[in-house]
């Protein structure tokens, strides 16, 4: 098939490789969001899939709204079969879903219909999920509701972060994607309707969302550390001002510590919670690089009874 395929950030990237890598399919065009400020300077800076794409040759576009006449005009005249889309950032409107004649489908970081929405991996982490997985789909104007062509699976582990899960899901589902690339081309997958009980959304994590509650279970907090990490990043209150947690670990064995209370050993920070204490392993101060958990309390010489919180 003819393809035009849709992504922004570094996890959409394997899928691309291996749309461009497949002997089945062309690779017509590549569709991003418009290059956004970066770094210290701000400089504006291309999305890694459009560095990507560059690289490999292929045209890419990068309209402001994927509903500007220029870009949908171009589409038609790129008269792609199918649209492939991972993690592309910006809702596609009616008049683009019609162009394709085997429509857009969108590899999902979730097992639908669980988690729909712009953060599965994050809340399938900080839900307690022990598997998850992703699902391609044809993409309906309902949000991530469209009948799905076929699913991979992927255990939670239980130090997984975030950006763990969410990199062992960008490879295993680019090889989803380009197979149903191929079913829909050879007629060998039909989309099959999500069922109605099971729906779950995944909003995007908001800075409130991040908050650690230090009254929470410890599996809580860590998990809601993990699930916010690599961002926003997990965060609390320390003498005022923010500090992210990077890294913590469960501490089942160190209780007697009340929700929040700080206690410094020789190479060990523990912080009380509503159950047992979790260890805290990287931290990152306002305005500074993160470190290690230890580095930094001896670098604010915290004093018996200090804590973390409001």
């Amino acid at each position: 098939m003819r393809l035009v395929f849709a992504g922004t950030p570094e996890v959409a990237v394997p899928a691309l490789d291996a749309l461009i890598a497949s002997e089945r399919h062309e690779v017509a065009a590549v569709v991003t969001r418009p290059d956004a400020p970066a770094g210290r300077g701000r400089r504006l800076v291309a999305s890694p899939v459009a560095q990507r794409a560059e690289e490999a040759g292929i045209e890419v576009l990068k309209p402001a709204r994927p509903r500007d006449e220029d870009f949908l005009a171009r589409l038609r005249e790129i008269a792609p079969d199918c649209c492939p889309v991972v993690a592309y950032g910006a809702l596609l409107p009616g008049v683009a879903l019609d162009i394709p004649a085997r429509g857009w489908v969108n590899l999902h970081f979730s097992l639908l219909p669980a988690w729909r929405g712009a953060a599965p991996v994050q809340h399938a982490i900080m839900a307690g999920d022990e598997v998850t997985g992703a699902s391609t789909f044809l993409i309906e104007e309902g949000l991530d509701s469209g009948p799905v062509y076929g699913v991979v699976t992927e255990e939670i582990r239980p130090t997984d972060t975030s950006g763990d899960l969410l990199t062992r899901l960008a490879f295993a589902g680019a090889g989803l994607l380009a197979a149903t690339m191929d079913g829909i081309e050879d007629g060998t997958l039909r989309a099959v309707p999500q069922p109605a009980e099971g729906v779950s959304l995944a909003p995007k994590i908001t800075v409130e969302d991040a908050r650690v509650d230090w009254a929470a279970p410890a599996l809580r907090v860590d998990r809601v550390v993990r699930g916010c990490s690599p961002a926003p990043g997990a965060w609390t209150l320390f003498r005022g001002e923010r500090l992210k947690l990077r890294q913590t670990a469960l501490a089942p064995d160190r209780t007697g510590l009340g929700p929040g209370e700080l206690a410094v050993g020789k190479n060990t920070v523990h912080a009380g919670t509503g159950s047992h204490a979790v260890e805290l392993l990287w931290v990152q101060p306002q305005g500074r690089k993160p470190m290690a958990a230890a580095d930094w309390a001896r670098g604010v010489r915290i004093a018996q009874g200090e804590t973390l919180g409001d």
